[in-house]
């Protein structure tokens, strides 16, 4: 476990949740309310598509430096979807919280546990979920590309999450009202004592 320094050290707040909970909304509204918050940015070894920005949107990077990386233990949590390599460095990570700096990421159930078993008492996990099942799969249709089978197969998919949340202890933040959730997140963000 990465243990930062005694002092005054920041805290990582991770944002996690099912498809159609609202997570995203969260995130952009505490980026932009926030901006003290570190966003961390994944690596990526795919191209950039039209409209990504390198050290914005992902670090673009070689598939020879991200197996080195991978190699240095060097990430939090990574994976290999569609032929390419994705993954969350720690070291900016570890960097900022020993700063005294708040660090916000946005990872999937295990992804947030890697980040509790690097950081311990220094993370914070929020599990956003929607009021109901119902209302879940009425956000994923209204998004307009999900199509049924697809909302049917998240809707398994994040019971499954849930169920895995509450067994790693997450904070479980209902999103039934966007200002409320917001609020909630802050208090969970600003409770964090200085190191």
């Amino acid at each position: 476990m990465t243990s930062p320094p005694p002092g005054n050290t920041g805290c990582i707040l991770v944002v996690s949740g099912v498809g159609g909970a609202g997570k995203g909304t969260l995130i952009d509204r505490l980026r932009a309310e926030r901006p003290e918050l570190w966003w961390s940015v994944s690596w990526a070894t795919r191209e950039p598509r039209p409209g990504e920005i390198d050290g914005v949107h992902y670090h673009f990077v070689s598939r020879e430096d991200f197996e080195v990386e991978i190699a240095r233990d060097g990430f939090l949590e990574w994976f290999e979807p569609y032929g390419h390599l994705k993954g969350t460095p720690k070291a900016p990570i570890a960097e900022q919280i020993a700063s005294g700096r708040d660090v916000l990421l946005e990872l999937d159930v295990q992804g947030a546990e890697a980040v509790q078993r690097e950081f311990g008492d220094a993370a914070r996990v929020v599990f956003v979920v929607a009021p109901s099942q119902a209302e879940q799969a009425d956000r994923l249709r209204q998004r307009g590309d999900t199509d049924p089978a697809e909302v049917e197969a998240r809707l398994v998919q994040a019971a499954a999450e849930y169920e895995r949340a509450q067994a790693a202890g997450f904070t479980i933040l209902v999103n039934d009202d966007i200002d409320r959730a917001f609020a909630q997140v802050v208090a969970i963000l600003d409770a964090h004592p200085a190191g």
